[in-house]
């Protein structure tokens, strides 16, 4: 007899379901989301599973490194995917999903995820850092620019690499000499200022050690002999991807990162869109932003660049970027399995 468990995960608690082979419930039981408190009740039951399914979240990764290590075949499957199936169900409940996905596991109508390497995982977490550090960056510049617009004070925006805080101070003290009352509103915007200067300072400390990694990983130094690929564009396309056996083709890259066209086809109804947008938000913009430079910055020529020029002359720029994204990161991938440098030619 094949036994089957679906763990319907939420923060505090975990919802267990265990069903045979018929479909048929054998024991549920709601436990704490940790691993020692979930295995310990599965190895309990002295029942040989076949498999353990996990939605991807959050806690997906460490719950399924944490069974795995125990001898549990805990299989992370795709929450946008059982979603659909799941809400089906006119009743939607933790019970009924747990039960749901323990179902899915037995008949096999999942889409599994991989499970990044603790490698991976740690340049996800100092990529994410350093993620949130951009975008605040970015508010709190945009915050200052907003707030002096009010007095009338227009900051160019080619102030915003790397003099914008000396510019601002410039500003602050002049009209501070034409205004009394502009002394409140000066401490408020060196307030930010400061802020914006300890942000500078830990993304800089956070940049280095990107750059430091990459440039001891073989892979990463192998990926930027192409030109418009620097340091974090590597870091982020090796983590992402991970193991690279995974992918059968190089070509199927495109579609995980969703850069690939969206299709509509039913009856006589065939409809192309735009790209699916489905993969990971920052691999595909590092992917872009690396075409973009490849087409428009980058002085070295290549068969690579040719046919994107070509096709921006046909399609547009922004479409013309998008595709050359697209090979880049196929041609990305076949250089890490055959281990060869980029070919201009």
């Amino acid at each position: 007899m094949k036994y089957y468990v679906g763990l319907d995960v939420s923060l505090q608690e975990t919802f267990i379901t265990i069903i045979n082979q018929d479909g048929k419930m054998i024991k549920e039981a709601v436990l704490l989301t940790e691993v020692n408190s979930i295995s310990n009740y599965l190895l309990a039951q002295d029942i040989k599973y076949e498999k353990v399914g996990i939605e991807s979240g959050q806690l997906s990764i460490h719950l399924c490194k944490g069974l795995r290590e125990v001898g549990l075949n805990a299989i992370c499957v795709d929450a946008r995917a059982m979603a659909n199936a799941l809400n089906a169900r006119i009743n939607k409940n933790d019970k009924n999903d747990a039960y749901g996905i323990a179902n899915m596991m037995r008949v096999n109508l999942y889409k599994g995820v991989a499970i990044k390497s603790d490698k991976a995982c740690q340049i996800k977490i100092l990529l994410g850092s350093r993620r949130q550090l951009v975008e605040t960056r970015t508010k709190i510049v945009g915050t200052i620019r907003g707030l002096l617009k009010i007095k009338g004070i227009k900051i160019n925006s080619r102030y915003l690499n790397g003099k914008f805080s000396i510019k601002v101070l410039e500003i602050l003290e002049l009209q501070e000499a034409k205004d009394e009352e502009f002394e409140a509103i000066k401490f408020s915007i060196k307030t930010l200022l400061t802020t914006l200067k300890q942000i500078e300072t830990s993304l800089h400390n956070l940049n280095e050690e990107a750059i430091k990694q990459s440039k001891d990983d073989p892979d990463c130094k192998l990926l930027m002999t192409i030109p418009g690929v620097g340091e974090i564009t590597a870091l982020t396309y090796k983590s992402s991807i991970d193991d690279m056996t995974r992918f059968k083709k190089s070509a199927t890259i495109g579609a995980y990162v969703g850069l690939t066209p969206k299709q509509y086809a039913s009856g006589e109804v065939n409809r192309q869109g735009s790209i699916s947008k489905m993969g990971p938000k920052e691999f595909r913009s590092m992917l872009y932003e690396a075409a973009q430079s490849l087409l428009i910055i980058s002085k070295k020529k290549s068969r690579l660049k040719s046919w994107g020029l070509k096709l921006q002359k046909k399609k547009g720029s922004k479409k013309a970027i998008v595709a050359v994204a697209r090979k880049l990161s196929v041609i990305m991938h076949k250089m890490l399995i055959t281990k060869k440098e980029f070919c201009y030619q």
